[in-house]
Formats: structure tokens, sequence, C-alpha cells
């Protein structure tokens, strides 16, 4: 059983490990997201405090496009809950493999505090991908009423229709890398 445990945390660790250096590789592509404007590339993040700062010049113009620019901004603030699980998911598992000997207590730190970080990890990823159809849904209502339309696609396989009640098509699997300042 001890065999079994070490293995799961192994591999978790080490899951962990490949998650954080690919999620860093796109950490650059936040700096340079774009979209296109009266064919020119406008900045979507001009800095690190407020993204999608860098449409709000153009989405001014329209008053539901704004508050969803808002709403986004909002939600791209830091989240103190996301903090504390990390910090006490990954507390626990250290804790865990800091005890001595073969008890109840080590094993349920190890398994808890695993099962805090993965927790964790997937209420993020939601939020963030949540979060990020604002943007998407201010971009097409400015579209639906205003010109110049504004060019931005988050992934290459998703279309912008030119109503904001029509659906997109959305690819079934992607990977995920996460971008952040």
């Amino acid at each position: 059983m001890q065999k079994i445990l070490m293995a799961l945390i192994n591999l978790s660790l080490s899951t962990w490990v490949i998650i954080t250096f690919v999620s860093n590789l796109g950490a650059q592509e936040t700096c340079s997201r774009s979209a296109i404007i009266n064919y020119q590339e406008i900045l979507i993040d001009t800095n690190s405090t407020q993204k999608g700062e860098g449409l709000r010049f153009y989405l001014e113009k329209d008053p539901t496009a704004i508050k969803y620019l808002d709403k986004y901004q909002e939600g791209a603030q830091i989240k103190w809950a996301n903090i504390v699980m990390g910090t006490t998911g990954s507390l626990l598992t250290i804790g865990g493999l800091l005890v001595g000997g073969d008890s109840d207590d080590k094993k349920a730190m190890i398994i808890g505090g695993i099962s805090l970080l993965i927790v964790n990890y997937l209420t993020a990823q939601t939020s963030y991908f949540g979060n990020e159809r604002n943007l998407e849904k201010a971009i097409r209502e400015y579209n639906y009423r205003n010109s110049p339309p504004i060019y931005y696609s988050p992934e290459n396989t998703q279309k912008f229709k030119e109503s904001p009640t029509q659906s997109r098509d959305i690819p079934l699997l992607y990977l995920n890398i996460a971008r952040s300042f």
C-alpha cells in the first residue's frame, strides 16, 4: 500500500512540474495578445494590472460591450480563495511527506493536500475560461452595433459570427496554456 501511495505522490508531483513548466512556456503570449482594428494591430493587455484595457477606447462606444469589459476586468483580479486553497493544499502535502512513519494521518494529509490542489486548479481554470468569455462577449456586442469591427479570436478554431445570438464553432479538445503576468 505504501509503494502505491508513493508512486501516486511521485506521479502527481511530476504532473505538477510538467504542467507548471508548460504553463510558463506561454507566459509571454499574454503581453502580445492583440486584436485587429482598421488593419492595425492593437494590444489588448496594455499593462499588467488591467487586462483588456487596450480595447476600452473602442468598446466605450457601446454600453453593453463596456459592461462586459468591466465584468472581464473584475474577474481577472486576484482571487484570494484560490491562493488560500493552493497554499493549504501545498502545506498539507508537504506536511504529510514530512510526517514520519506509516500513520493514517500521513496518508490523509497527502491525499487531502493533493485533492485540494487538484480542485483548486480545476476551479481556477474554470473561472479563467468563464471570464475570457466576457471579453469575447464584449467584442461580439461591439461588432454587432459598431464600426470598425474588432477581429480577435482567442483560439484558432473559434469563429466569431456577425450576430451575438449565433453560436460559434468550439473545439471539443484543446490544450490550455495559462497566461498571466
